[in-house]
């Protein structure tokens, strides 16, 4: 009898080993935590943070969805790269009425019914400028349409929405655009390793069930998806398995004791855990990959702002769509 299990934890610090029954049966679970204005007439001034990290590299950025905990996450990261932030951000609320501060930059949040004009305004005056979009998912496609409407190249950060409607809303407009459901570039080479271990060897896997559990944050409202994308591997590898069975871990209590979060990262995590068993159960397999924090994708989504200001410049490159994997084949993350 072989049983074998892979850990494919992204983070070694911290850690800690706990008894956990995730799937009905009893188990051990780790857990590694990572130490994470304009006005109607005129666009704003830009800020630059001194910085010597990317000699040469300078644009601004524009991250929309600064009143998230993600967003505000990219906005510090961009000031850290030296990147030139927009002090312009929007929110679902009609009307915020306040501002908020990033570093030295002190960002005006605009309503709904502000963004075109606003952005159009942005554009035209800074047409180097990039967006960084990390709102929620209903406003997916809608975002999208304004951000090709006006030209304006951008960062898709959000999850969910009509993704087919997404692409094509990019594809018609010919605009640059990034668009992943993960930025996270070691967890986006993992499923880079997934999806060509599922073109390699299709059906390796026929006749094993899959139990797969992701924990986030409980205002994570939509199904991971990169767990929807390595389910797509275990498909490919003949594993028959409903998305609808994914065991989503919302509860923070359930989430401190089942799986094994740090208590200060109730507010910002991704646990996934796939169990892989044979039809006989004498051979298993374990593929987990927990995060803690959000550094690992605001650095993510950083550097495919980098990589698309680059593309665009460089006009060497007939697509314009691309995702994560195309920024970790560059090879000049930070």
């Amino acid at each position: 009898m072989t049983s074998l299990g892979l850990d494919t934890t992204l983070f070694s610090r911290g850690s800690t080993r706990q008894r956990c029954s995730l799937f009905g049966k009893s188990r051990s679970c780790h857990a590694k935590p990572i130490d994470s204005i304009f006005r109607a007439s005129a666009a704003p001034s830009l800020v630059k943070a001194p910085s010597t990290e990317h000699p040469g590299v300078s644009f601004p950025i524009l991250v929309n969805g600064c009143t998230g905990r993600m967003g505000r996450a990219v906005a510090d990261a961009a000031v850290c790269a030296g990147l030139q932030l927009v002090p312009v951000t929007f929110s679902n609320s009609e009307k915020p009425n306040r501002t908020l501060q990033v570093g030295n930059v002190e960002i005006m949040i605009h309503g709904p019914s502000e963004r075109e004009n606003v952005l159009s305004s942005i554009y035209n005056e800074y047409p180097n400028v990039i967006v960084v979009d990390y709102t929620v998912p209903d406003a997916v496609n809608g975002n999208a349409e304004l951000y090709c409407k006006l030209g304006v190249p951008f960062v898709m950060g959000t999850t969910g929405g009509d993704r087919e409607f997404l692409y094509k809303t990019v594809r018609d407009s010919n605009v640059y655009a990034v668009i992943s459901p993960q930025m996270g570039k070691q967890v986006v080479a993992f499923l880079a390793a997934m999806e060509l271990m599922a073109e390699q060897f299709p059906g390796a896997f026929s006749g094993y069930s899959l139990q797969v559990m992701e924990s986030h944050q409980a205002g994570k409202r939509d199904t991971s998806g990169t767990a929807k994308a390595v389910i797509s591997c275990f498909q490919k590898l003949g594993v028959s398995f409903d998305v609808n069975k994914i065991k989503m871990i919302r509860d923070p209590k359930k989430q401190l004791e089942m799986v094994g979060v740090p208590e200060e990262h109730l507010e910002g995590h991704a646990f996934h855990m796939y169990h892989l068993t044979s039809p006989d159960d004498t051979v298993s397999f374990e593929f987990q990959h927990n995060v803690c924090g959000r550094s690992i994708y605001a650095e993510g989504t950083i550097d495919a702002a980098i990589f698309l200001s680059k593309k665009i410049k460089s006009k060497t490159d007939k697509r314009r769509i691309f995702d994560m994997v195309d920024v970790l084949r560059e090879g000049n993350m930070r």
